[in-house]
């Protein structure tokens, strides 16, 4: 009896008590977020370095409000670069898309908000449709360079203001009384980030079911090993066009949030420029895992704004030219964040949890072995 219950006796002490905690901890941390974020806009809390002022604050609302849209637009993105293996360039073309067709169509046809949203949303899906129909034809770096030169012509068409109906190179703004009343001034911020959550919500729940459906089952073969999905008989192309469309759809809901938190469509959003930050998110975060492109567009989006505030600081201003110069440049704060990380934390940051804890048992299993 005593050698019988040994072996089960060593696993349970080898186990280290931290093991369990940090399992317990990544199964939990979703809704603590989420109930924190529910909570966010009571808080009078402070966050020193984090944020400035209350959490309730009507800037800080908006902050978190552009975190969590992007966010939410990394996990979207990640259908297609984590789920399927499908790299595009030009996923930004479709979120401007929803942004300024809901523009277009609220100004010059007169048309209230609800339903020229929803005719933004159409037209970012019909767009995906058809440029995807196009784009997949091709695969691998062909595919890439596709979906970059579609981008590069939607942003050169933006650029060049065909009709005067994109503002051109300064965007175009959202006259407030074409916007419920509800949705326009300070004091109504907390309703826009009402509304960026319940995007980021809709978001993680419609990947989670769609990666989890028979679907999905089907991206996970195609990225592993497109050959031989083709094999078992399926058309990969139908596939990859659904992962592609849905992620547009996604992206085209996202712009029409941001059209809303921003008061008007911005060129800035047609860029490659804005799609590489995209992939930069999911990479940051982690590629292919449930919760990393939304941690890695949340990280992302604030320090983009944080450090931006920290590079026009009065104490970096005070630094002697060496150093000034270079942390004076968001982006070169930016990048060297994100090469840290890289190296650092290779998978992405969600995980860092994983990593502690093999760390922890392959500490203690020498001391587990010498007993």
């Amino acid at each position: 009896m005593t050698l019988a219950t040994q072996p089960r006796e060593k696993t349970a002490a080898a186990a280290p008590p931290a093991a369990g905690q940090l399992s317990r901890f990544a199964r939990w941390w979703p809704l603590a977020a989420l109930a924190a974020l529910l909570a966010a806009p009571y808080s009078s809390l402070p966050l020193p370095g984090l944020l400035d002022g209350p959490i309730g604050s009507a800037g800080n609302l908006q902050l978190l409000a552009l975190c969590l849209v992007f966010g939410a637009l990394a996990t979207g993105y990640d259908l297609l670069l984590g789920r399927t293996g499908l790299l595009s360039f030009g996923h930004a073309l479709y979120f401007a898309a929803g942004s300024y067709a809901t523009d277009v169509i609220m100004i010059e046809a007169g048309l209230p908000f609800g339903a020229a949203a929803v005719l933004g949303l159409l037209f970012g899906v019909a767009l995906a449709a058809v440029l995807g129909s196009v784009s997949l034809r091709v695969s691998g770096i062909a595919f890439s360079m596709v979906t970059l030169a579609f981008a590069q012509a939607g942003s050169i068409l933006v650029e060049r203001d065909p009709g005067g109906w994109t503002g051109g190179e300064e965007g175009r703004a959202t006259p407030a009384d074409k916007l419920p009343a509800s949705l326009v001034g300070i004091g109504n911020t907390v309703n826009l980030y009402w509304i960026a959550l319940a995007y980021l919500v809709v978001t993680v729940a419609v990947v989670h079911w769609a990666v989890r459906s028979p679907t999905g089952r089907v991206w996970e073969g195609i990225k592993e090993n497109e050959r031989r999905v083709e094999v078992l008989g399926l058309r990969p192309y139908g596939f990859k066009l659904t992962a592609f469309v849905l992620a547009g759809a996604l992206a085209a809901v996202g712009g029409i949030v941001h059209l809303l938190l921003t008061g008007g469509a911005t060129p800035q959003t047609t860029t490659s420029d804005f799609t590489l930050s995209l992939l930069v998110m999911v990479v940051l975060g982690g590629s292919g895992s449930r919760w990393g492109p939304l941690v890695g567009g949340v990280l992302y989006t604030w320090a983009d704004h944080r450090l931006g505030d920290l590079a026009g600081s009065g104490p970096v201003a005070d630094l002697p030219s060496v150093l000034r110069v270079p942390l004076s440049q968001p982006l070169f704060l930016l990048g060297t964040l994100f090469v840290v990380v890289v190296y650092v934390l290779p998978g992405g940051v969600v995980r860092l949890p994983e990593r502690i804890g093999a760390a922890r048992r392959t500490r203690t299993a020498p001391t587990a072995q010498g007993r």
